[in-house]
């Protein structure tokens, strides 16, 4: 893509279960049969327990990176759920950062159990707009949930990706991954779920 910085900076966060490093590898693959150049750093730690994941994709024309991006310089944020895009944004984001998130919210345990509290929807949606260039929301679950499997909701959000135009990414190499990778029982499904996400994000206007 022309007038990209170097490295491009990629971080898909989500929480544990919604498959985070699949999503990151889908695109890692996609982007490196193009001929750029991905490093990628994956955080496994809090996966069984429902807590914050996330994976960082350094992308270049030039060289190999090193896979952990600086603070203040993620130029995109992919997350599977609102609060850890914010999240990532405390440490990574700057102004010129493109968000797109998954409208579902998931309470992480803390909130459950009633040690700490959520902040309202509208409100963090409100905050990721404002310390974004971008920012797209997607309901992506629900999408998924119509499709009847909510395990197609990182699908979804890739889809939602291709469709924001924020990488060089087209749905036919979206798609021609997909095959590759999903097993064949499972690809007609994954098919559907890119391009509900794909036509999501088209269909959202950029706050």
């Amino acid at each position: 893509m022309k007038n990209w910085p170097e490295p491009f900076n990629l971080v898909v966060c989500g929480v544990g279960g919604q498959g985070n490093i699949l999503i990151s590898r889908l695109i890692g693959r996609i982007l490196t049969a193009q001929g750029y150049i991905v490093s990628i750093g994956e955080t496994f730690g809090a996966a069984q327990r429902g807590g914050s994941v996330f994976s960082s994709l350094r992308i270049s024309k030039k060289r190999l990176y090193g896979p952990l991006i600086p603070e203040g310089r993620a130029n995109v944020i992919l997350s599977l759920e609102p609060m850890e895009a914010l999240r990532q944004m405390k440490f990574l984001g700057n102004p010129e950062v493109m968000v797109l998130s998954n409208s579902k919210i998931v309470q992480p345990v803390d909130v459950l159990v009633g040690r700490d509290n959520y902040p309202d929807f509208d409100k963090l949606k409100s905050t990721i707009t404002n310390l974004s260039k971008h920012a797209w929301f997607v309901p992506a679950t629900d999408i998924a949930l119509d499709l009847g499997s909510p395990i197609v909701t990182n699908i979804v959000m890739l889809g939602a990706l291709v469709g924001s135009k924020t990488m060089p990414i087209s749905l036919k190499q979206a798609e021609d991954e997909v095959r590759a990778t999903i097993p064949d029982s499972q690809i007609e499904l994954n098919l559907e779920a890119l391009k509900k996400g794909y036509q999501a994000a088209l269909g959202a206007d950029a706050a």
